[in-house]
């Protein structure tokens, strides 16, 4: 069997035995494409790789890219989820990456915008025309319900309810939930179905997207990303489109929300992830503290 040939059977595999998501799938697929590279590259069978071998490969990873313990990490992961395939389908003896250990992950604080710049980034987008009306729209809704790029991609016309100001997404995990968005979101996506959508889209094209380039095809987290940063630069700051997230669950903690509710509006699998956003304003935990400990703080601790 060639690579390609193994490569497509492992990523039917990851998406029908697995579940994961396409984009998961996709990314798994990458790194073990560079791996089957690797093997070709010193003449080697998967059916004689050990543990050595791989520890080689990520050696070289290391080295040549300068890869952090991050993305190690998801290289392991993905190099142990190939071999549970290929071991699976009798194409290895043994599973040379199942007793491999990721390296511990360096918490990453979530860098959120604050809401200033974001109403400044907002207005800097021209709505006159129909793709600064998209892309207002299509911002204003993953920052009001706290969306995932892939997520505000993958919307189609079925799954948003202006009038309830609600929407169904597929996040992570092919997992299904429920998301809320706050009035002026509502405001925009309602302008962007009565203008700009139909200019957009054309006489031929009938995709069923929420969000389409100007071709009329599904706007692409490609194409997102690309334009967030190209407003982001007008405003002045380089943060990514998915800092607009960040924000969501930072100003839903700062208003008082309780991190179970956080944790359902972003779709997080575990409450651990969700509570990194209480490490990120610790100017604001510094006020409370002054405020509900006042006695204390007048005592100089």
């Amino acid at each position: 069997m060639d690579k390609r040939q193994l490569l497509k059977r492992y990523c039917t595999w990851l998406l029908a035995i697995e579940r994961l998501s396409v984009l998961t799938k996709e990314c798994y697929r990458i790194e073990i494409n560079r791996f089957l590279d690797f093997v070709e590259l010193h003449m080697i069978s998967i059916n004689d790789a050990d543990s050595a071998l791989l520890s080689s490969y990520l050696r070289m990873r290391r080295n040549t890219e300068g890869i952090d313990s991050h993305s190690v990490a998801k290289a392991i992961s993905a190099l142990k989820s190939f071999f549970r395939f290929a071991k699976s389908e009798d194409l290895v003896n043994n599973n040379p990456a199942e007793l491999m250990e990721s390296p511990k992950r360096k918490v990453r604080l979530p860098k959120a915008i604050d809401r200033n710049t974001i109403e400044v980034l907002f207005n800097n987008i021209e709505t006159g025309s129909p793709k600064g009306c998209r892309d207002r729209c299509l911002f204003e809704l993953i920052f009001s319900a706290g969306l995932r790029t892939s997520e505000a991609s993958g919307l189609n016309l079925g799954d948003i309810d202006i009038k309830g100001r609600f929407a169904k997404v597929i996040g992570k995990g092919n997992k299904e939930r429920i998301v809320l968005f706050g009035r002026e979101a509502a405001v925009q996506l309602k302008q962007y179905l009565d203008f700009s959508r139909p200019l957009l889209m054309g006489k031929v094209n009938k995709s069923p997207a929420f969000f389409i380039n100007k071709t009329g095809k599904r706007l692409s987290r490609k194409s997102i990303w690309k334009n967030f940063a190209k407003y982001a630069a007008l405003t002045g700051t380089t943060s990514r489109v998915h800092a607009l997230r960040h924000s969501f669950a930072t100003c839903l903690l700062k208003g008082g929300a309780d991190l179970r509710t956080v944790q359902e509006l972003l779709g997080h699998a575990n409450l651990s992830t969700t509570q990194i956003y209480t490490h990120v304003d610790t100017a604001f935990l510094k006020e409370n503290h002054r405020r509900y400990l006042p006695k204390l703080n007048n005592a100089g601790m």
